[in-house]
């Protein structure tokens, strides 16, 4: 098998399975003589036993930049033990266009693209009724023990395909797949159908699951929310880890564009300053900040302890998403010293979680894997201020400016209704009624919307429909297209450009968080080799992305790609270069120096 056109970043989580973590390094004196492709797989990987755990963890909203640019300043054993002493792309990309949490987390233990999950985003609206829709809400189930808000994600239901770990328990049944995250898109579906979904609920501090899974929770989880760890950050403080000379690359605290609430934008910054006590503000406010790691992370080792996990020879899928970081890019930008210290904080995090495996599980039994779910442009207004073109669109001004043109042609009405993801739905029976060709109305919207300053281009449903191959963006926005679901118009900002308001906190510039790369780290015995690894072109066209979704959703498994077309393969080196900043020497602390949060109360979506 040669990987002459992409590298997949399913193989480092199906390569785990089936044991490539053990497979023999090469010899140090060949390190200059690799081969320039890999050779035949399946050999290497027949005669190796299965880890006992396979640890999926991802990473909302990290850009590889950071990881590369604050290299000098981790932990002996956080991500270096990937970057050092493992496998690591440099150049790992997403192919589809609208890069947000819930689409980048449906692809990673399923390799189908939302044009075949139906994960299209986040939310999105109904294109008949525009009433909106959430990507993991499922009215018939409720959390345990917890409110279920409308449109709270209970259930995979909406997910089409299958999953990894949905395919190791039809096979073997005996394994467990556990999805934890502090969202409950990151745990329900790198969870799959057939796996359990924890995740943290921000109106009480607590991890829960819902009734799609289970009637009540097990006893280990009762006993962990009993205990109210979340309490014991109250009245703490997050300082930073390392002295002010050290955050000379990043931008300071406190810029105006830096959202205010919550815990403020300033470091130090007391969690529940002003409060009586713990209660939902205060639960919510640790979510955005390195606690929520921290919380996040004692929840999954109380999950390895509480089912067992890694401890026979049937192997188990634990998925660790951590939002945190996601939280705080949005809040302050990924450029801000914030976003740089909580980096910090969350390496020394990622260091104990690893010392705690390899006591519990064995540093031999079980494969880390870690990624992203999209990366980050800088805030635009940050972006702007260093001399880029660079801004917010506001979604009621593209609404406006379509409504006006289509008005202007075809008479007088509200014809499109809303923005919907990254697209604009229409009145469609209006339309209809009169007697409208509605790819008509498309391209008379597609005209007015591209006369918006900060929008590239829009892309019809005909468009979307098509086979041209050679339109920048366009293949990536099939690959974000659902059929049924997705807007028939989908609008694309300039790079530098978001969809939304500082005041609703809408970062998300689609495709351009593509273009920040996201991690793909992978961890296990013998994982790291001496010599250069090999490389894989980046292509982000993919034949089998354009089909379209499959009849049935258990069609899906095994079949497309997997989440990341991904470039470079980068064997460690000790220089950055990817860097956008100098240097620093500067060493980090552990991860007790955490004390508590800054950032924005938050919800469960």
């Amino acid at each position: 098998m040669t990987l002459t056109r992409r590298t997949w970043l399913l193989v480092p989580v199906l390569a785990a399975l089936a044991a490539c973590a053990n497979a023999p390094s090469s010899p140090t004196s060949d390190a200059g003589t690799a081969p320039a492709t890999p050779g035949p797989v399946a050999p290497a990987f027949a005669a190796k036993k299965p880890p006992r755990m396979v640890v999926f963890m991802v990473v909302d909203g990290l850009p590889i930049r950071q990881v590369l640019g604050y290299r000098d300043q981790l932990q002996p054993d956080g991500f270096k033990r990937f970057l050092d002493r493992g496998a690591w792309f440099a150049n790992a990309y997403y192919g589809h266009g609208y890069t947000v949490t819930a689409a980048g987390h449906s692809i990673m233990l399923s390799g189908a693209y939302p044009q075949r999950s139906g994960i299209i985003g986040n939310e999105w609206r109904d294109p008949m009724t525009a009433a909106p829709q959430y990507n993991t809400a499922d009215a018939r189930y409720q959390y345990i023990g917890n409110k279920t808000e409308p449109l709270a994600g209970t259930s995979p239901n909406n997910y089409k395909v299958e999953t990894v770990g949905d395919v190791l328990r039809t096979l073997q049944p005996g394994s467990k797949v556990i999805g934890i995250s502090g969202k409950d898109r990151g745990a329900i579906l790198p969870a799959g159908h057939k796996g359990t979904a924890y995740m943290y609920m921000g109106g009480s501090g607590e991890f829960a699951s819902s009734t799609y899974y289970m009637d009540k929770h097990p006893a280990w989880v009762d006993a962990f929310n009993a205990a109210k760890p979340a309490d014991k950050f109250f009245g703490k403080t997050w300082s930073p880890m390392l002295p002010e000379a050290a955050y000379a690359r990043s931008v300071p605290d406190g810029q105006p564009w830096q959202a205010n609430s919550g815990n403020g934008n300033k470091l130090p910054a007391v969690l529940g300053a002003g409060m009586d006590g713990p209660g939902p503000r205060f639960y919510g406010n640790i979510l955005p900040s390195p606690f929520g790691d921290e919380l996040t992370l004692a929840f999954a080792k109380a999950a390895v302890e509480g089912e067992r996990l890694g401890t026979d020879d049937q192997t188990d899928i634990l998925s660790v998403s951590l939002s945190s970081h996601d939280y705080i890019n949005h809040a302050f930008g990924p450029e801000s010293r914030l976003s740089h210290d909580h980096f910090l904080h969350l390496d020394a995090c990622l260091q104990d979680w690893f010392k705690y495996l390899d006591a519990k599980v064995g540093r031999d039994n079980y494969v880390a894997v870690l990624t992203a779910d999209h990366g980050f442009t800088d805030t635009p207004e940050w972006a702007k201020s260093q001399g880029r073109d660079a801004g917010r669109i506001n979604p009621a001004q593209v609404v406006g400016v379509i409504n006006a043109g289509l008005s202007k042609r075809f008479g007088e009405y509200r014809w499109a209704l809303n923005m919907s993801g990254s697209g604009v739905i229409f009145d469609e029976v209006a339309i209809k009624a009169g007697g409208l060709n509605p790819d008509d109305v498309y391209a008379v919207a597609k005209a007015s919307v591209e006369q918006i300053d900060g929008i590239q281009v829009a892309f019809t449903r005909a468009q979307l429909a098509g086979t041209d191959t050679t339109t920048p963006y366009l293949e990536q926005f099939r690959r974000s297209w659902y059929p049924g679901i997705a807007a028939p118009l989908q609008v694309v900002p300039k790079a530098g450009w978001m969809f939304g308001s500082r005041a609703t906190g809408t970062t998300h510039g689609s495709p351009y968080e593509n273009d920040t790369h996201v991690p793909l780290l992978t961890w296990g015995t013998d994982v790291g080799r001496p010599g250069p690894h090999r490389a894989a072109r980046r292509d982000r066209r993919s034949r089998a992305d354009a089909v379209g979704p499959s009849a049935h959703p258990r069609a899906e498994a095994g079949a497309g790609p997997a989440a990341a077309p991904a470039g470079e393969v980068t064997q460690p080196s000790a220089d950055s270069p990817r860097s956008p900043h100098p240097p620093a020497t500067e060493a980090g602390v552990g991860c007790a120096r955490h004390t508590a949060p800054v950032g924005s109360p938050v919800s469960q979506k």
